[in-house]
């Protein structure tokens, strides 16, 4: 096996196969830990391994100690697009289908059971036939677990589940076989009376093909929330341009990106998206970096500037020098940061499963003891073993598997229609604890789209003739502020008149003729050139504008300056209430962005934000995030641009905006649809809200089978009432959680 990687010597990422539970993963650590020189962190959300390891140690050495625990471990594979969404979907497929199979054997099975008008005369062997597949074909999973766990002197909620439908089948098969179960006509009512019977004409299929059921259900709704724990790389690397035309000998050549080498130089027109990380050598235009940083301003460049790639040229036709290709660039880098981030998330233990390391021996011990105690007695074996068997299906955890996915069906159900997103149970424990929210601000607290705020025209000049001039010039121009004037002006003064002479003025503006008047729209230069001055009343309207972080257009016609259009990205109308939502919830909200100091504080002063954390580089804002970590603070992170993908995933609670793009979706634990910031107070309530139901299913899940335990202990709870209470503290599981289809979003 090759052991080398892309990481660095002492650093290497494994790929975990076969954790079922947080408790595997506990173990998997444990015996990583235990080699001298190593440190490991295994996420389950992620099924990866993060190990640091001394120069002793050798990747072959840890994946021959997590094959020890009885897991397996590989180093990454190479990406592969094509297939890779194929291969990751194949085993919940798997799994949907072993479900979807065992539901639709056993339902007729626990009907038969449960309503004694349907028994016809053979209906005990109808039902064997039936709960056969699911307990052998259809538990396969749980069976291995426990077998696996068994090997290994451990117990985890598989073997308690093993052992309760193999316990309810094989008593089932000796009452069928050697009772007199079998009997043509047996009927089986359904009955709560308490009896010391011995057992041998009862049967449990339906407690066994139920339970079996039940777990498969909420095992595939965990592994379909799992499903695309790493889309987040996969998106942010598919973000690329797939193919570039590079210059050779002159000629364009149209080639895919993998053939690009430091060094060529290649050709970008409007519109395309930039390939690599270069300098430009030829033209001139303005970049539009919303996809790659969140901000909203295209950055002007020119020859020696550099540009980074998956970036889009919005103007003109650019000769780029490629400086920096494949894992060198800046793309590259945003995706190692998202995934360090992802595995450096502190790892969640499910709650089942850490009661259930306790629980599980528990009942074991008991069931054991249970039979011992009354043999010990003088009890026929026969009584004997339907006591065992009692304490086994009363504990059996049927409820205890529908505790989190009902909850979650639901609270993520009733999340959808209110346009939130939840991603898995263990996104909901963040939501209690956080005490603070960080807001990107381009695209969540703002539109992120460059947007015509304010015309301020000299004295004695009409507004909308300005806007019917200048929006008419600028129309015609591809450049993000012009089409901002552009679409403004068509808003306020309805259709624009046509422009001839259309000139674009390199880096200052553009120029033409409208209605017969030269007009000037762009840098005040630009108009400065054809001795046309702003008079004091418009530098003063520029000098505030651009003050409070603002873009101001000068414009001006047949000699003289007319106005300063202001263009801004515009803060959303909801920004200002979702703040004010947001503190009543117990947070502190935080405002980043990579705009100035000035912009900053103007928009987080009109929303109600008191602090604020501007000029923040995009790599940048997952130290912020880590820094207000170190500080003890429990951290939510709002945001929708690329740049914010790897804060979003080191944040104890990631939040996207669903207008934002699908890498920031993808690395957040909750997305909000709509694009309104007062989703996220409604997705941390809701959130928290499932939580705590999710934690009162837990507990009613155990309160009706551990108060069963002593009477089935003491043979006074029959196999058949322990499967009763058994479904019954799933009904109430359920009907709690359908309690979450009531939540309605603040209004």
């Amino acid at each position: 096996m090759s052991t080398t990687t892309s990481a660095a010597p002492d650093r290497v990422e494994l790929e975990i196969g076969g954790m079922t539970c947080a408790s595997c993963a506990n173990r998997i650590e444990k015996r990583l830990n235990k080699l001298e020189g190593v440190t490991a962190t295994v996420n389950y959300a992620t099924e990866k391994a993060s190990v640091s390891f001394a120069p002793g140690v050798t990747p072959d050495d840890l994946i021959a100690q997590v094959e020890k625990a009885g897991y397996t471990a590989s180093l990454p594979a190479p990406p592969e697009p094509a297939g890779e969404e194929v291969a990751e979907d194949a085993p919940v497929r798997a799994l949907r289908d072993r479900l979807v199979v065992s539901a639709v054997l056993a339902v007729p099975v626990i009907v038969l059971a449960m309503v004694p008008a349907l028994q016809f005369r053979y209906w005990q062997w109808a039902s064997l036939a039936l709960a056969a597949p699911v307990l052998v074909w259809g538990a396969l999973p749980f069976h291995r677990a426990a077998y696996k766990n068994l090997k290994l002197g451990t117990a985890t909620m598989d073997t308690l589940v093993s052992l309760g439908t193999s316990a309810a089948f094989g008593w089932s098969l000796y009452a069928l076989f050697f009772g007199t179960a079998g009997e043509p006509g047996m009927r089986h009512p359904f009955t709560f009376t308490i009896e010391r019977a011995s057992g041998a004409g009862n049967i449990y299929l339906e407690v066994a093909a139920g339970v079996t059921v039940f777990i498969l259900a909420g095992r595939y709704f965990e592994a379909r929330a799992k499903r695309r724990a790493g889309a987040a790389l996969r998106a942010l690397l598919e973000m690329g341009a797939k193919d570039v035309a590079v210059l050779r000998d002159g000629r364009e050549e149209r080639v895919p990106i993998e053939h690009l080498k430091a060094g060529d130089r290649f050709v970008v027109r409007p519109g395309e998206k930039i390939a690599t990380d270069g300098v430009i050598v030829e033209g001139s235009s303005a970049v539009d970096a919303s996809m790659l940083t969140g901000e909203s301003v295209p950055v002007e460049v020119g020859v020696g500037d550099t540009v980074v790639g998956a970036t889009v040229n919005a103007g003109g036709r650019l000769t780029v020098e490629a400086t920096k290709i494949g894992s060198d660039t800046q793309l590259a880098q945003m995706a190692r940061l998202v995934e360090e981030a992802q595995n450096g998330k502190a790892q969640v233990q499910r709650l089942a499963d850490r009661i259930s390391g306790i629980f599980v021996p528990i009942v074991i011990t008991l069931a054991v003891a249970t039979l011992g105690f009354w043999l010990g007695t003088g009890g026929s074996v026969a009584a004997a073993f339907t006591a065992a068997v009692a304490v086994l299906i009363i504990a059996c955890p049927c409820a205890l598997g529908l505790a989190t996915p009902t909850a979650l069906l639901v609270g993520t159900g009733r999340g959808a229609q209110l346009g939130i997103l939840i991603k898995g149970p263990e996104v909901l424990e963040s939501t209690r604890r956080i005490d603070t929210i960080v807001l990107d601000k381009t695209g969540t607290v703002t539109t992120g789209k460059m947007t015509l705020i304010d015309v301020v025209t000299a004295d004695g000049q009409d507004p909308d003739e300005v806007l019917r001039l200048a929006g008419a010039l600028e129309d015609a121009s591809e450049h993000p502020i012009a089409q901002a004037v552009a679409k403004g002006a068509v808003q306020r003064v309805g259709a624009l008149p046509r422009t001839e002479d259309f000139a674009n003025v390199e880096g200052l503006g553009v120029q033409g003729i409208v209605d017969g008047h030269a007009v000037l729209v762009g840098r005040t230069r630009l108009l400065a050139e054809w001795s046309q001055h702003l008079p004091a009343e418009l530098e003063r309207a520029k000098a505030a504008a651009e003050a409070a972080g603002r873009t101001a257009v000068a414009v001006g016609w047949d000699g003289e300056a007319r106005a300063v259009l202001v263009v801004a990205d515009a803060i959303k109308d909801t920004s200002a209430e979702a703040v004010t939502r947001l503190r009543a919830l117990g947070l502190t909200p935080v405002l980043l962005t990579g705009d100035n100091e000035a912009a900053a504080r103007a928009v987080a002063a009109e929303v109600g934000i008191e602090q604020v954390i501007p000029e923040v580089l995009p790599a940048d804002k997952v130290d912020v995030v880590k820094r207000l970590q170190d500080e003890g603070k429990v951290v939510a992170m709002v945001g929708d641009g690329v740049n914010d993908a790897a804060a979003l995933a080191q944040a104890d609670l990631g939040l996207a905006m669903g207008t934002g793009t699908d890498v920031a979706i993808e690395a957040a634990d909750l997305t909000l649809v709509r694009g309104d910031l007062r989703a996220a107070a409604d997705a941390i309530r809701l959130s928290r809200r499932t939580l705590g139901n999710i934690k009162g299913n837990l507990f009613w899940a155990f309160a009706y089978n551990v108060a069963g335990l002593p009477l089935a202990a003491a043979g006074l709870l029959n196999p058949m009432l322990a499967g009763a209470a058994m479904a019954f503290s799933s009904v109430f599981v359920v009907s709690n959680s359908l309690r979450l289809r009531r939540f309605q979003a603040t209004r």
